[in-house]
């Protein structure tokens, strides 16, 4: 059953990929309507999808790549329809619905292959803790970087004389409320990722020993996170907004993909076949 209600909301989260599709191409108001209501009621069947697997498992932290997915593919739905709500803007849903409609159709087609973490992270309750924060953090972090590629490009057809009246850059939200989404999803991801971070390096450092900050992912995420304390800092004492700060913000999320990527070379987590 958890499979099944994946697979209705992967059928629902269509419809926000054929938004986006559309956006580019000029007739975003074909399905502007049903968009909201699809997409909503597709996060619902969603978390339906998750608790079910939880319970049916006793698991509660994804067990397997796939499980990650869907678990960020929601939480990335959670934070769309929170600046939905607060900025009454969707331009973030262009680049968003794509990619939970990707890392869904991932989870919902590969959901039977047997793919497990490090054992000696699922033994732990601090595992709960430390994916919970990260993935919420980087959730958050992730509209921080859309919010800077959205200002780039409205910046941009803004100084233009050729852009055209019915582009979808046209109907994007003005250069002060995408800096402010950008803003405030910084502060609200950033302390989320500190705190996801701790708790990974407490579990890492019982675990391991010193040893656990010399793997590629840590030394990569401690990066990523020093480079986000810049980028709050420089807005708060240098007053840096606009292009600068999306530049920064769109670079320090560049390192978290890598740190991400970097699964493949650590030793403490990466998913493997057993």
């Amino acid at each position: 059953m958890p499979l099944f209600w994946l697979r209705v909301a992967l059928s629902l989260y269509a419809v926000g990929l054929l938004y986006a599709l559309a956006a580019v191409w000029g007739g975003r108001e074909i399905l502007t309507r049903i968009t909201m209501p699809a997409v909503g009621l597709g996060m619902t069947f969603h978390f339906v999808a998750l608790i079910e697997n939880a319970m049916g498992t006793g698991v509660w932290t994804p067990a397997s790549m796939h499980e990650l997915e869907s678990l960020l593919a929601f939480l990335l739905m959670v934070f769309f329809f929170i600046i939905y709500a607060r900025f009454h803007a969707t331009a973030p849903g262009l680049a968003v619905f794509p990619l939970v409609f990707l890392l869904t159709a991932s989870a919902a087609l590969g959901a039977n292959k047997a793919i497990a973490p490090n054992p000696l992270f699922v033994s732990s309750q601090w595992i709960y803790i430390h994916v919970g924060l990260i993935f919420i953090g980087y959730s958050a972090l992730l509209f921080s970087f859309i919010a800077s590629i959205l200002y780039l490009i409205q910046e941009k057809s803004l100084k233009s004389l050729k852009a055209k009246p019915g582009a979808f850059w046209t109907r994007l939200p003005a250069l002060a409320v995408i800096d402010d989404i950008g803003y405030k999803c910084l502060l609200w991801g950033f302390p989320f990722m500190t705190l996801g971070l701790i708790a990974g390096a407490m579990l890492g450092e019982a675990r391991q020993g010193a040893s656990y900050f010399l793997d590629a992912k840590i030394a990569l995420s401690i990066f990523t996170w020093i480079l986000y304390v810049v980028i709050l800092y420089t807005r708060w004492s240098a007053g840096w907004r606009g292009r600068r700060a999306a530049y920064l913000a769109t670079f320090a999320f560049c390192t978290a993909v890598l740190a991400w990527a970097a699964n493949s070379l650590s030793h403490t987590h990466r998913f493997i076949v057993p």
